[in-house]
């Protein structure tokens, strides 16, 4: 007996991203309010980090990513960089199930903390996080990480570390 496993309407995959996914992140950056990268960024992301990061596809069209690395010195945490998600598909946790795939992946194994920085106004990213951190039935510790003083133009915020954790004991 064979049998196929065919992909319904609308599911939505969470998988790597492949170095085509890059143009689509991209994309879907500059149709938000994300903090705008070079295009080179999400393939080199692709390409170099992407057991860290997520893509989320519907009908293999990209809909949402995350990019994340674990830092070289700090081996039990994962700090995700950008999570985006077509405006016209929010609301439907996307953001929250790709962090969810990106800590059960085999890479993150030994990960005890997931870490993003947030500005202050930004109440969607704080929500994610906080909520994450609900959902993991886990703290969420959220400090000063960047003050507003280190960036070149005056009107960007100082930037916020959330902690999430611990994982995995």
């Amino acid at each position: 007996m064979i049998t196929e496993t065919v992909q319904t309407l609308d599911e939505i995959i969470y998988t790597k991203p492949a170095l085509e996914d890059g143009k689509a992140m991209w994309q879907i950056v500059n149709d938000t309010s994300l903090d705008q990268n070079s295009s080179y960024k999400y393939i080199m992301m692709s390409e170099f980090f992407s057991e860290t990061c997520v893509v989320a596809k519907i009908n293999e069209q990209t809909v949402g990513f995350v990019t994340a690395f674990i830092p070289p010195e700090q081996p039990e945490v994962v700090f995700v960089w950008q999570v985006g998600v077509d405006p016209n598909k929010r609301g439907k946790g996307i953001a929250s199930k790709m962090l969810s795939e990106l800590i059960d992946r085999p890479v993150c194994k030994d990960l005890r903390y997931l870490e993003a920085t947030v500005t202050p106004s930004n109440q969607a990213s704080r929500s994610l996080f906080e909520g994450f951190a609900r959902h993991q039935n886990t703290e969420c510790e959220i400090t000063e990480r960047f003050g507003d003083d280190l960036f070149p133009s005056d009107d960007h915020e100082s930037e916020l570390n959330f902690r999430i954790g611990p994982f995995n004991g």
